[in-house]
């Protein structure tokens, strides 16, 4: 009975189709643009997807659909720049180098954490391999499409990208025997750096035998033999490249400066440190590489490496010239993603501008989607959040969150979403027995 009853919630919840008008007009709402301040009773035309005009003298077609929401908020979509969410496994670790992995291909579309995010008011999130290797896998930029296949739910544009780890983490694989697996170098972080470089090493030696081939095909004599592909070597060219983007999960500042010359040195450049917990100690140098910052609003203490964190972190390096973002790493966590973020308003002074970017505009300029996402503005595609009232306090709720135009979540359609399961659960589940204290025999 009880697997029958479980079988039937999955085809309630996608009884929330997404709903769209060929236009939109949410109109009278308090609009948090990011890149050019709130618009009080102002108007939003959607159209075919994107955002059409924004401003306060804005009026759709006649056959336009109307929201009116006055008294309400609206934010860009909320972009968690590290998340593990709808994926259906995360560590390759059994080997120091799984960059031949990617989590593209184990995407899960029926995660129910996609919806409970998604009503949290996350409309993109970095699907990121886990911290077990020095180099992990490829990671999946996905929308969150609830009810969409696992093809539909990638952001279509997005640069394709790769995790690195540091630290305790990878290190801890090779250190004792667990049930994941057998030891395996590295077990110190003199270990770990000694990977990324000889993985580049080869990386960059692959790289030359390819040129070599190609330029031999134009000579007009006989081409060498292709070389041997490499899978495992092919996303590392890649970033030698400039054409896959490095998130790095790190925690010490020593490393973060290991990496930097790591990585200044072999000529390549890393697009964001996620986690950066000490990052406010090396801000600068951060910022004179050109990396941007994921990390935790106030998450510390939790392992040793976390023992210096503190909560002024995305603060002090904001100030110094880094683009920073504040991410989850838990499905639970996404689900306030804007509470997070308004932290940094208490510690740090942050305006409030400033603070809903960390999850907004700032994760969109980290992945190199912030021409298609992370502010409100004409041409960007219509990714919006209806909270019910200021959205930088912990009060806010989403009523509505937009992807692409189309609406993925309502809390009215949510309600008698739930309305819907009560009354099936009564169908499939037996009547209580009064005489057996109300327990059903198995």
């Amino acid at each position: 009975m009880n697997g029958m009853k479980w079988r039937l919630i999955p085809a309630l919840i996608l009884m929330i189709a997404p709903a769209s008008a060929q236009e939109i007009w949410i109109k009278n709402a308090n609009i948090m643009t990011v890149t050019r301040g709130t618009i009080r009773n102002g108007s939003i035309v959607i159209r075919d997807g994107k955002i059409a005009a924004v401003g306060k003298e804005i009026t759709a077609g006649p056959e336009a659909k109307v929201i009116d929401a006055t008294g309400k908020w609206v934010t860009p979509g909320l972009i968690d720049c590290h998340s593990h969410i709808a994926a259906d496994s995360t560590n390759e670790s059994a080997v120091a180098v799984s960059s031949m992995t990617g989590i593209e291909d184990v995407l899960d579309p029926t995660d129910i954490n996609i919806y409970r995010d998604l009503a949290g008011g996350v409309t993109t999130a970095n699907i990121l391999h886990g911290s077990a290797n020095p180099i992990g896998g490829k990671n999946a930029v996905i929308k969150l499409r609830w009810g969409k296949s696992a093809a539909e739910l990638k952001f279509q544009g997005a640069k394709p990208g790769i995790k690195f780890a540091l630290g305790e983490n990878p290190k801890r694989r090779g250190q004792s025997q667990t049930g994941q697996g057998r030891r395996r170098y590295p077990s110190t972080r003199m270990g770990v750096e000694d990977v990324i470089r000889s993985a580049f090493m080869r990386a960059r030696e692959y790289m030359l035998e390819w040129k070599e081939y190609k330029e031999s095909k134009n000579t007009g004599v006989e081409p060498l033999i292709p070389p041997r592909r490499d899978l495992e070597l092919e996303p590392l060219v890649e970033i030698l490249k400039g054409e896959r983007l490095v998130h790095s999960h790190c925690y010490r500042a020593d490393e973060i400066l290991m990496l930097i010359r790591l990585a200044e040195n072999i000529g390549f450049k890393i697009a964001t440190f996620q986690h950066v917990l000490e990052g406010y100690k090396v801000a600068e140098e951060i910022a004179r590489h050109g990396a941007g910052a994921s990390t935790f609003s106030d998450w510390w203490a939790y392992k040793v490496e976390a023992y210096d964190a503190i909560p002024y972190n995305a603060a002090i390096m904001t100030r110094k010239g880094v683009v920073v973002s504040i991410n989850s790493d838990s499905a639970e966590e996404a689900r306030h993603l804007n509470q997070e973020a308004a932290k940094a308003m208490k510690y740090g002074g942050l305006n409030e501008d400033e603070a809903l970017a960390l999850v907004t505009l700032n994760p969109a300029k980290q992945l190199q989607i912030d021409d298609q996402v992370g502010s409100i503005d004409p041409g960007k595609d219509a990714d919006l959040v209806v909270f019910s009232r200021y959205p930088l306090s912990v009060y806010a709720v989403p009523e509505m969150v937009f992807i692409d135009g189309k609406i993925y979540f309502s809390q009215e359609k949510d309600r008698k979403r739930q309305d819907n399961i009560e009354a099936e659960k009564k169908k499939v589940t037996p009547p209580r027995n009064p005489e057996r204290g109300g327990s059903r025999e198995h």
